[in-house]
């Protein structure tokens, strides 16, 4: 058995998957297994992706299923992984050649059974890091810590035991919504566990305009019911007034979206709530007012 898959969701990018094969099929060690998870794509993926395992330069494992966003491939995922470690590489980006290395030989010397994965660096193709390393001297930490105590910024790299995954809820799939964010997957977690921290890169990004960073008003509008859920369960560890703050405005947002007022009075802050009832109000006209056709 492998340690290691490596799991992309993809819908119709099949002019961008090349890059990461290539990657992959570049790799130093062969300690993974590809799952492509094809979320409806309709340009071809699928007789690509039958080309690759042809070549059999890597051990690719392909699923289709009907297009529902990035969370619910993700749980199919889940569903289907075997290895003992996982990682998300999203189908516009790849992995430096000797990643998978790193991230086994990093593992290997664990015998932490509190550690639930790892956390590594995103770089840019030019190499520059995505926001700022880690700290040196820090050897563990949760995602939640390093951005909130030590102040890290930008994308990282999650690399999740399977196990500890499969003790969570997968996330929420609601009608006619296409996102629920994949964060919170993260905090959960680390409110009992934490990650072996590598001051590397792991994979290299490249985001598209379509991507969903470059469109998250839009999908607060589009996926309000997705966005709620993952407000309550911030609300719910949150220790921080400032993000509490936040949450509950947008938490009140998406619940005018909704057209459902009870929604907000759900978090663990009902007085909040009510307080910020003007303010969550304002900013949903806001997102209305920027994301009008």
């Amino acid at each position: 058995m492998k340690k290691l898959t490596i799991f992309t969701p993809t819908y119709n990018r099949i002019k961008l998957l090349p890059r990461l094969y290539e990657s992959l099929k570049a790799q130093s060690s062969k300690e993974f297994i590809w799952l492509i998870i094809d979320d409806g794509s309709t340009d071809g993926t699928n007789e690509l992706v039958k080309e690759w395992q042809k070549e059999n330069f890597i051990e690719i494992q392909y699923e289709f299923k009907q297009n529902g966003g990035m969370h619910t491939a993700h749980n199919l995922a889940y569903d289907k992984i075997k290895t003992e470690l996982n990682v998300c590489i999203d189908s516009d980006d790849y992995m430096p050649f000797d990643a998978i290395e790193i991230i086994v030989n990093k593992w290997k010397v664990n015998d932490n059974q509190n550690i639930a994965g790892l956390i590594g660096l995103d770089a840019l193709q030019n190499g520059e890091i995505v926001g700022t390393s880690m700290p040196h001297n820090l050897e563990t930490s949760t995602l939640h810590e390093l951005y909130s105590q030590y102040k890290v910024k930008g994308d990282k790299k999650i690399v999740l035991r399977t196990d500890i995954v499969n003790k969570y809820p997968r996330y929420p799939e609601f009608e006619n919504e296409r996102l629920v964010p994949l964060g919170i997957l993260y905090l959960m977690i680390g409110q009992s566990y934490e990650f072996l921290l590598v001051n590397k890169p792991l994979c290299t990004v490249e985001y598209q305009a379509d991507g969903s960073s470059k469109t998250i008003l839009q999908q607060y509008r589009k996926s309000p019911r997705g966005f709620g859920y993952a407000r309550l369960v911030k609300l719910k560890y949150s220790t921080d007034w400032l993000a509490k703050f936040k949450d509950s405005l947008h938490l009140i947002s998406s619940a005018f979206f909704l057209r459902d007022i009870k929604l907000p009075f759900k978090s663990p802050y009902p007085i909040l709530s009510f307080l910020l009832l003007p303010g969550g109000l304002l900013l949903n006209l806001y997102i209305r007012w920027k994301t009008k056709p």
